[in-house]
């Protein structure tokens, strides 16, 4: 039962990471490689901040804002610089390295002296849940699940009502059409930057949750979020098909949990670590592949 809830919150935390390729991807048509530097970065800010003792949420704000800046960073390299849209991901991604890095002061840091985020969810509902009849070690797992699921709940929300606004439609028509957008006058390098201070910004967030839930924060933990980001959201997209914009952010964070839930039943099955990142891969192609032949298969069965 813990080894199921763990796997669904780490999926959820990994969740925000695919919401931020959504927005950076689906939304702007922007593959930005900022998303395995930022999602370290905002576990790094978050640990040396809880480490010195400032507030949980505060501390995990501050690993989301430092996201956001890697995110603007990117888009001024490409919008306002010239530079192309993987190589400023790129430069960027290069530069965090070394300030994940120095920021951090060493390879790893423990929390586990550290209140956190996860500490306080755990400590307000997992009493009840001890009440309604489970035991110490599940409550405390599931209260920490509900407090993922709550805070992924808000993001998707928070992300529909805002593309929704005028701001927000302008900034997916530009997005979608960017020549289109600056014949009509609009900034899209302004968009561009919004949009990915926006997805970085998540990224940024699931990295300190991340850190909070393992209970460390590491300078390599970045590597391949960026795959696990486009593996949720492709294969959110192969399993509900053609949504509306509500529907494609439920779906990217089912993909994330799903994807999760895939890899712990390949671990579990196993596979050897060694080969996870190539099984990602894999994931990643068959979510990529799989609706062209289905969609193939149904229109050969029509004629």
């Amino acid at each position: 039962m813990i080894t199921l809830l763990s796997t669904w919150t780490f999926g959820l935390a990994l969740a925000l990471v695919a919401l931020g390729v959504f927005v950076s991807y689906r939304l702007f048509s922007f593959p930005d490689i900022t998303t395995d530097g930022s999602f370290t970065l905002g576990a790094v800010f978050t640990a040396v901040l809880l480490t010195a003792g400032v507030d949980p949420l505060l501390a995990t704000l501050g690993g989301m804002a430092a996201g956001g800046l890697a995110g603007c960073a990117t888009a001024l390299l490409h919008a306002y610089l010239g530079i192309e849209r993987l190589l400023a991901g790129i430069l960027v991604t290069t530069a965090l390295a070394s300030v994940n890095l120095v920021v951090l002061g060493r390879s790893n840091v423990p929390l586990a002296n550290s209140n956190t985020l996860l500490d306080r969810a755990e400590a307000v509902v997992g009493p009840p849940l001890e009440r309604a009849g489970l035991s110490a070690a599940v409550a405390g797992e599931a209260a920490q699940l509900i407090f993922m699921l709550a805070i992924v709940a808000l993001a998707i929300t928070a992300l529909w009502i805002f593309f929704r606004t005028q701001l927000g439609t302008a900034m997916r028509a530009g997005g979608d059409t960017a020549t289109m957008a600056r014949a009509l006058g609009r900034d899209t390098g302004g968009m561009t930057l919004a949009g990915l201070a926006i997805a970085n910004a998540l990224t940024a967030v699931s990295g300190g949750l991340v850190a909070q839930y393992q209970g460390f924060a590491d300078v390599q933990m970045g590597i391949g979020m960026v795959v696990w980001g486009m593996a949720s959201v492709f294969l959110g997209a192969a399993l509900v098909g053609p949504v509306r914009l509500g529907g494609a952010l439920v779906a990217t964070a089912a993909g994330s949990v799903t994807f999760r839930l895939l890899v712990a039943a390949a671990l579990r099955a196993g596979l050897d670590p060694d080969w996870l990142k190539a099984a990602t891969a894999a994931v990643v192609l068959a979510a990529l592949v799989a609706p062209r032949f289905l969609s193939r298969g149904s229109h050969a069965r029509t004629h």
